[in-house]
């Protein structure tokens, strides 16, 4: 597997959701994965975190660089001193490295980041871009790919990032497969603008959209105009589109996409069915556009993305 050795780095203090995410997402599963996942700090031994409760890491920060895989964990305390120089040993080993939320400035401090754009929470965002003026703020993303580096907003945005990571890395089934497993969306749409000051109230017209878009990925192989959308929503035109966004941070015609790609790259791995099958299932005209948006999305051809991940 690519990406196999899977090291987290936990600083003091560190966030118990975003270890516990990890954790969940990159623990080897019997058949299913075959992830080696370790726990590495400063030095090994117990380490804070923001419950009180302390966490054993296994290793010190010599891990890092017989990794595939860097995680850099977001905690309350200050990283390591000698962090910033492991990662960059690592990262020049062949290390993809990895953080989110505050881990992010564990990350930048290294310099790795430099040149390069980045996400964190959206509530550190502005501190990020000001300690950091090499590397370019985007806190409007959910997570930012910027090849063996990544980066990613606050909080369960570390489930996004390495669902991604995954997906990328081990294809669209296996990122299905987990996500299943840890009940939640394999794919999230949308920015993190979405998340602030919670914009979608609860009530019946959140209830009719929530209809809406299990219909539409129910029925993907159809033609779904934003006015029959609206009208099964029992919107406006103009209603229906500001509370879509509103809700998933993005456009119908984006989401619908998407889930569009998203279903294409899962047939195209578990199926032997031809690119005009996948296409008329998904609802694209034809292969042609199938395979220009696919290409678009993966940045190889449909036929390269099977033989690459097929499980058939």
């Amino acid at each position: 597997m690519a990406l196999r050795r899977v090291a987290a780095y936990v600083p003091d203090g560190v966030a118990s959701l975003g270890l516990g995410l990890a954790a969940g997402v990159f623990r080897a599963r019997p058949g299913l994965t075959g992830f080696d996942f370790a726990v590495c700090a400063e030095r090994r031994g117990p380490v804070g975190t923001d419950l009180g409760v302390p966490v054993v890491a296994g290793h010190g920060l010599g891990l890092l660089a017989r990794a595939d895989l860097v995680l850099v964990l977001p905690g309350s305390g200050p990283p390591a001193p000698r962090l910033p120089a492991a990662l960059r040993r690592a990262h020049a080993h062949g290390a993809t490295v990895a953080a989110h939320c505050l881990g992010v400035f564990a990350l930048a401090a290294s310099g790795l980041l430099d040149g390069l754009a980045a996400t964190t929470h959206w509530q550190h965002a502005g501190a990020l871009a000001a300690e950091f003026p090499a590397v370019t703020v985007r806190p409007e993303h959910l997570y930012i790919d910027e090849g063996r580096i990544l980066t990613g907003a606050g909080a369960a945005a570390g489930l996004d990032l390495y669902l991604h990571l995954i997906r990328r890395d081990h294809g669209a089934a296996l990122a299905n497969a987990i996500a299943r497993l840890l009940v939640v969306a394999p794919h999230r749409d949308g920015g993190q603008q979405q998340y602030v000051e919670a914009p979608v109230p609860a009530g019946a017209d959140s209830d009719r959209l929530a209809a809406v878009l299990t219909w539409m990925q129910a029925h993907l192989g159809e033609a779904q105009p934003v006015d029959a959308l609206a009208a099964r929503a029992l919107m406006s035109r103009r209603s229906f589109i500001r509370y879509f966004r509103s809700a998933t941070g993005t456009t119908p015609h984006a989401w619908l996409r998407a889930q569009r790609l998203n279903r294409a790259e899962e047939l195209l791995e578990t199926t032997t069915l031809s690119t005009a099958q996948i296409a008329a299932r998904t609802g694209y005209r034809s292969a042609a556009v199938l395979r220009e948006q696919f290409a678009g999305r993966r940045g190889l051809a449909p036929s390269d993305y099977r033989r690459a991940f097929s499980r058939t």
